[in-house]
């Protein structure tokens, strides 16, 4: 068969590794050849393209980032999207898509799959937001790198006798501030969930500093907001202005900054935020997001070959199984709060 594979959405640890995988696997178990289209849905809209090959791909498992480039495209909002796209697969010769991105890039593949498009997905998010899978890979990776820099932000937070919000993603859910969180030691963790209330942050803070813990670490995701309504309009303000993308999300961040300067005023501690953005997602794979890519890779091959289009690979249980692709997108998975009832003994 003759394999298309294309990455959407934003960059992830662990891409190249499914991207290896669906070449080697696809050669060695059944012949395939696997054509890359560059940049996402942008490729396959433009026409756009290279041959892979396992030996071109010997070096891929360890790399961050995607060799095929990423984009934010939506064929649905380009002229004659669909049309182009049905084009550029049929001139191409390919038998099958695999595709490998979160809600937005597997909703296309989604909608296309009706009109033609024979297409696999395989789940990718750092957000760990997208139904019908237990994990994505890059996750871990994610989850790892906001650690080790709330240990970092702890030692001069401790040193200064500060409070240092600490942003990390999480859009709609708050899988990575929660986890961070708890592993890091925070003082406090808001996620998007659970809409905060500014006045009791404060007060715990305050306690800490009363019981002798003299500096703290509030961990928030990018999609938090206080739940009173005047505070949560002048914290969704302090965001950034940029336009919303192909799929209508707005470029969050800021919250951060808004929150420090909120606790240094009601608290009178010094507080300083950091955002930690883009480092979440860049840089090597842990060998799970290496292991859980590479096992997707693998199924996804499987998958096609096996006709199973319209499908996701997923994890559940241990294992990978195949789940329909509409029931993976359209509605994020939010945080466990069961994750929030493990971490509260050590809140405050």
């Amino acid at each position: 068969m003759r394999l298309g594979v294309l990455t959407g959405g934003g960059d992830c640890p662990g891409l190249n590794a499914v991207i290896r995988a669906v070449v080697t696997a696809g050669h060695v178990r059944h012949g395939d050849q696997t054509i890359g289209y560059l940049d996402g849905w942008r490729g396959v809209l433009d026409g756009r393209s290279t041959a892979l090959d396992p030996l071109r791909s010997t070096g891929l498992l360890a790399m961050g980032g995607t060799v095929l480039g990423t984009s934010r495209t939506n064929p649905f909002g380009e002229p004659d999207g669909v049309e182009r796209v049905r084009r550029t697969l049929a001139a191409d010769r390919i038998d099958a898509l695999v595709v490998i991105g979160g809600d937005d890039t597997l909703g296309v593949a989604n909608r296309l799959g009706p009109m033609g498009v024979r297409a696999v997905g395989v789940p990718k998010t750092i957000d760990n937001d997208l139904s019908g899978t237990e994990v994505t890979f890059g996750f871990q990776t994610a989850v790892q790198t906001a650690t080790e820099a709330i240990d970092r932000l702890a030692t001069t937070a401790e040193s200064h006798h500060r409070v240092i919000v600490c942003e990390v993603m999480g859009r709609h859910a708050g899988w990575i501030a929660a986890e961070a969180g708890i592993a890091g030691g925070a003082a406090e963790i808001l996620v998007p969930e659970v809409p905060f209330d500014l006045d009791q942050v404060c007060a715990k803070l305050t306690a800490r500093h009363e019981r002798g813990q003299f500096f703290s670490i509030v961990v928030v995701a990018e999609g938090a907001l206080p739940a009173d309504p005047t505070l949560a309009e002048s914290a969704a303000a302090a965001r950034s202005g940029a336009p919303p993308d192909a799929f209508g999300h707005a470029r969050l961040g800021g919250i951060g900054d808004w929150l420090a300067g909120q606790i240094e005023r009601r608290t009178g501690f010094e507080a300083r935020a950091t955002t930690l953005g883009h480092i979440q997602r860049g840089g090597t794979p842990t060998a799970f997001d290496r292991v859980l890519a590479t096992r997707f890779g693998v199924a996804a091959v499987e998958a096609v070959h096996d006709g199973a289009f319209g499908t996701m690979v997923a994890l559940s249980a241990g294992s990978i199984v195949r789940v329909p692709l509409d029931q993976a997108v359209g509605h994020p998975k939010t945080l466990d709060l069961d994750l929030l009832e493990v971490a509260a003994p050590f809140l405050g």
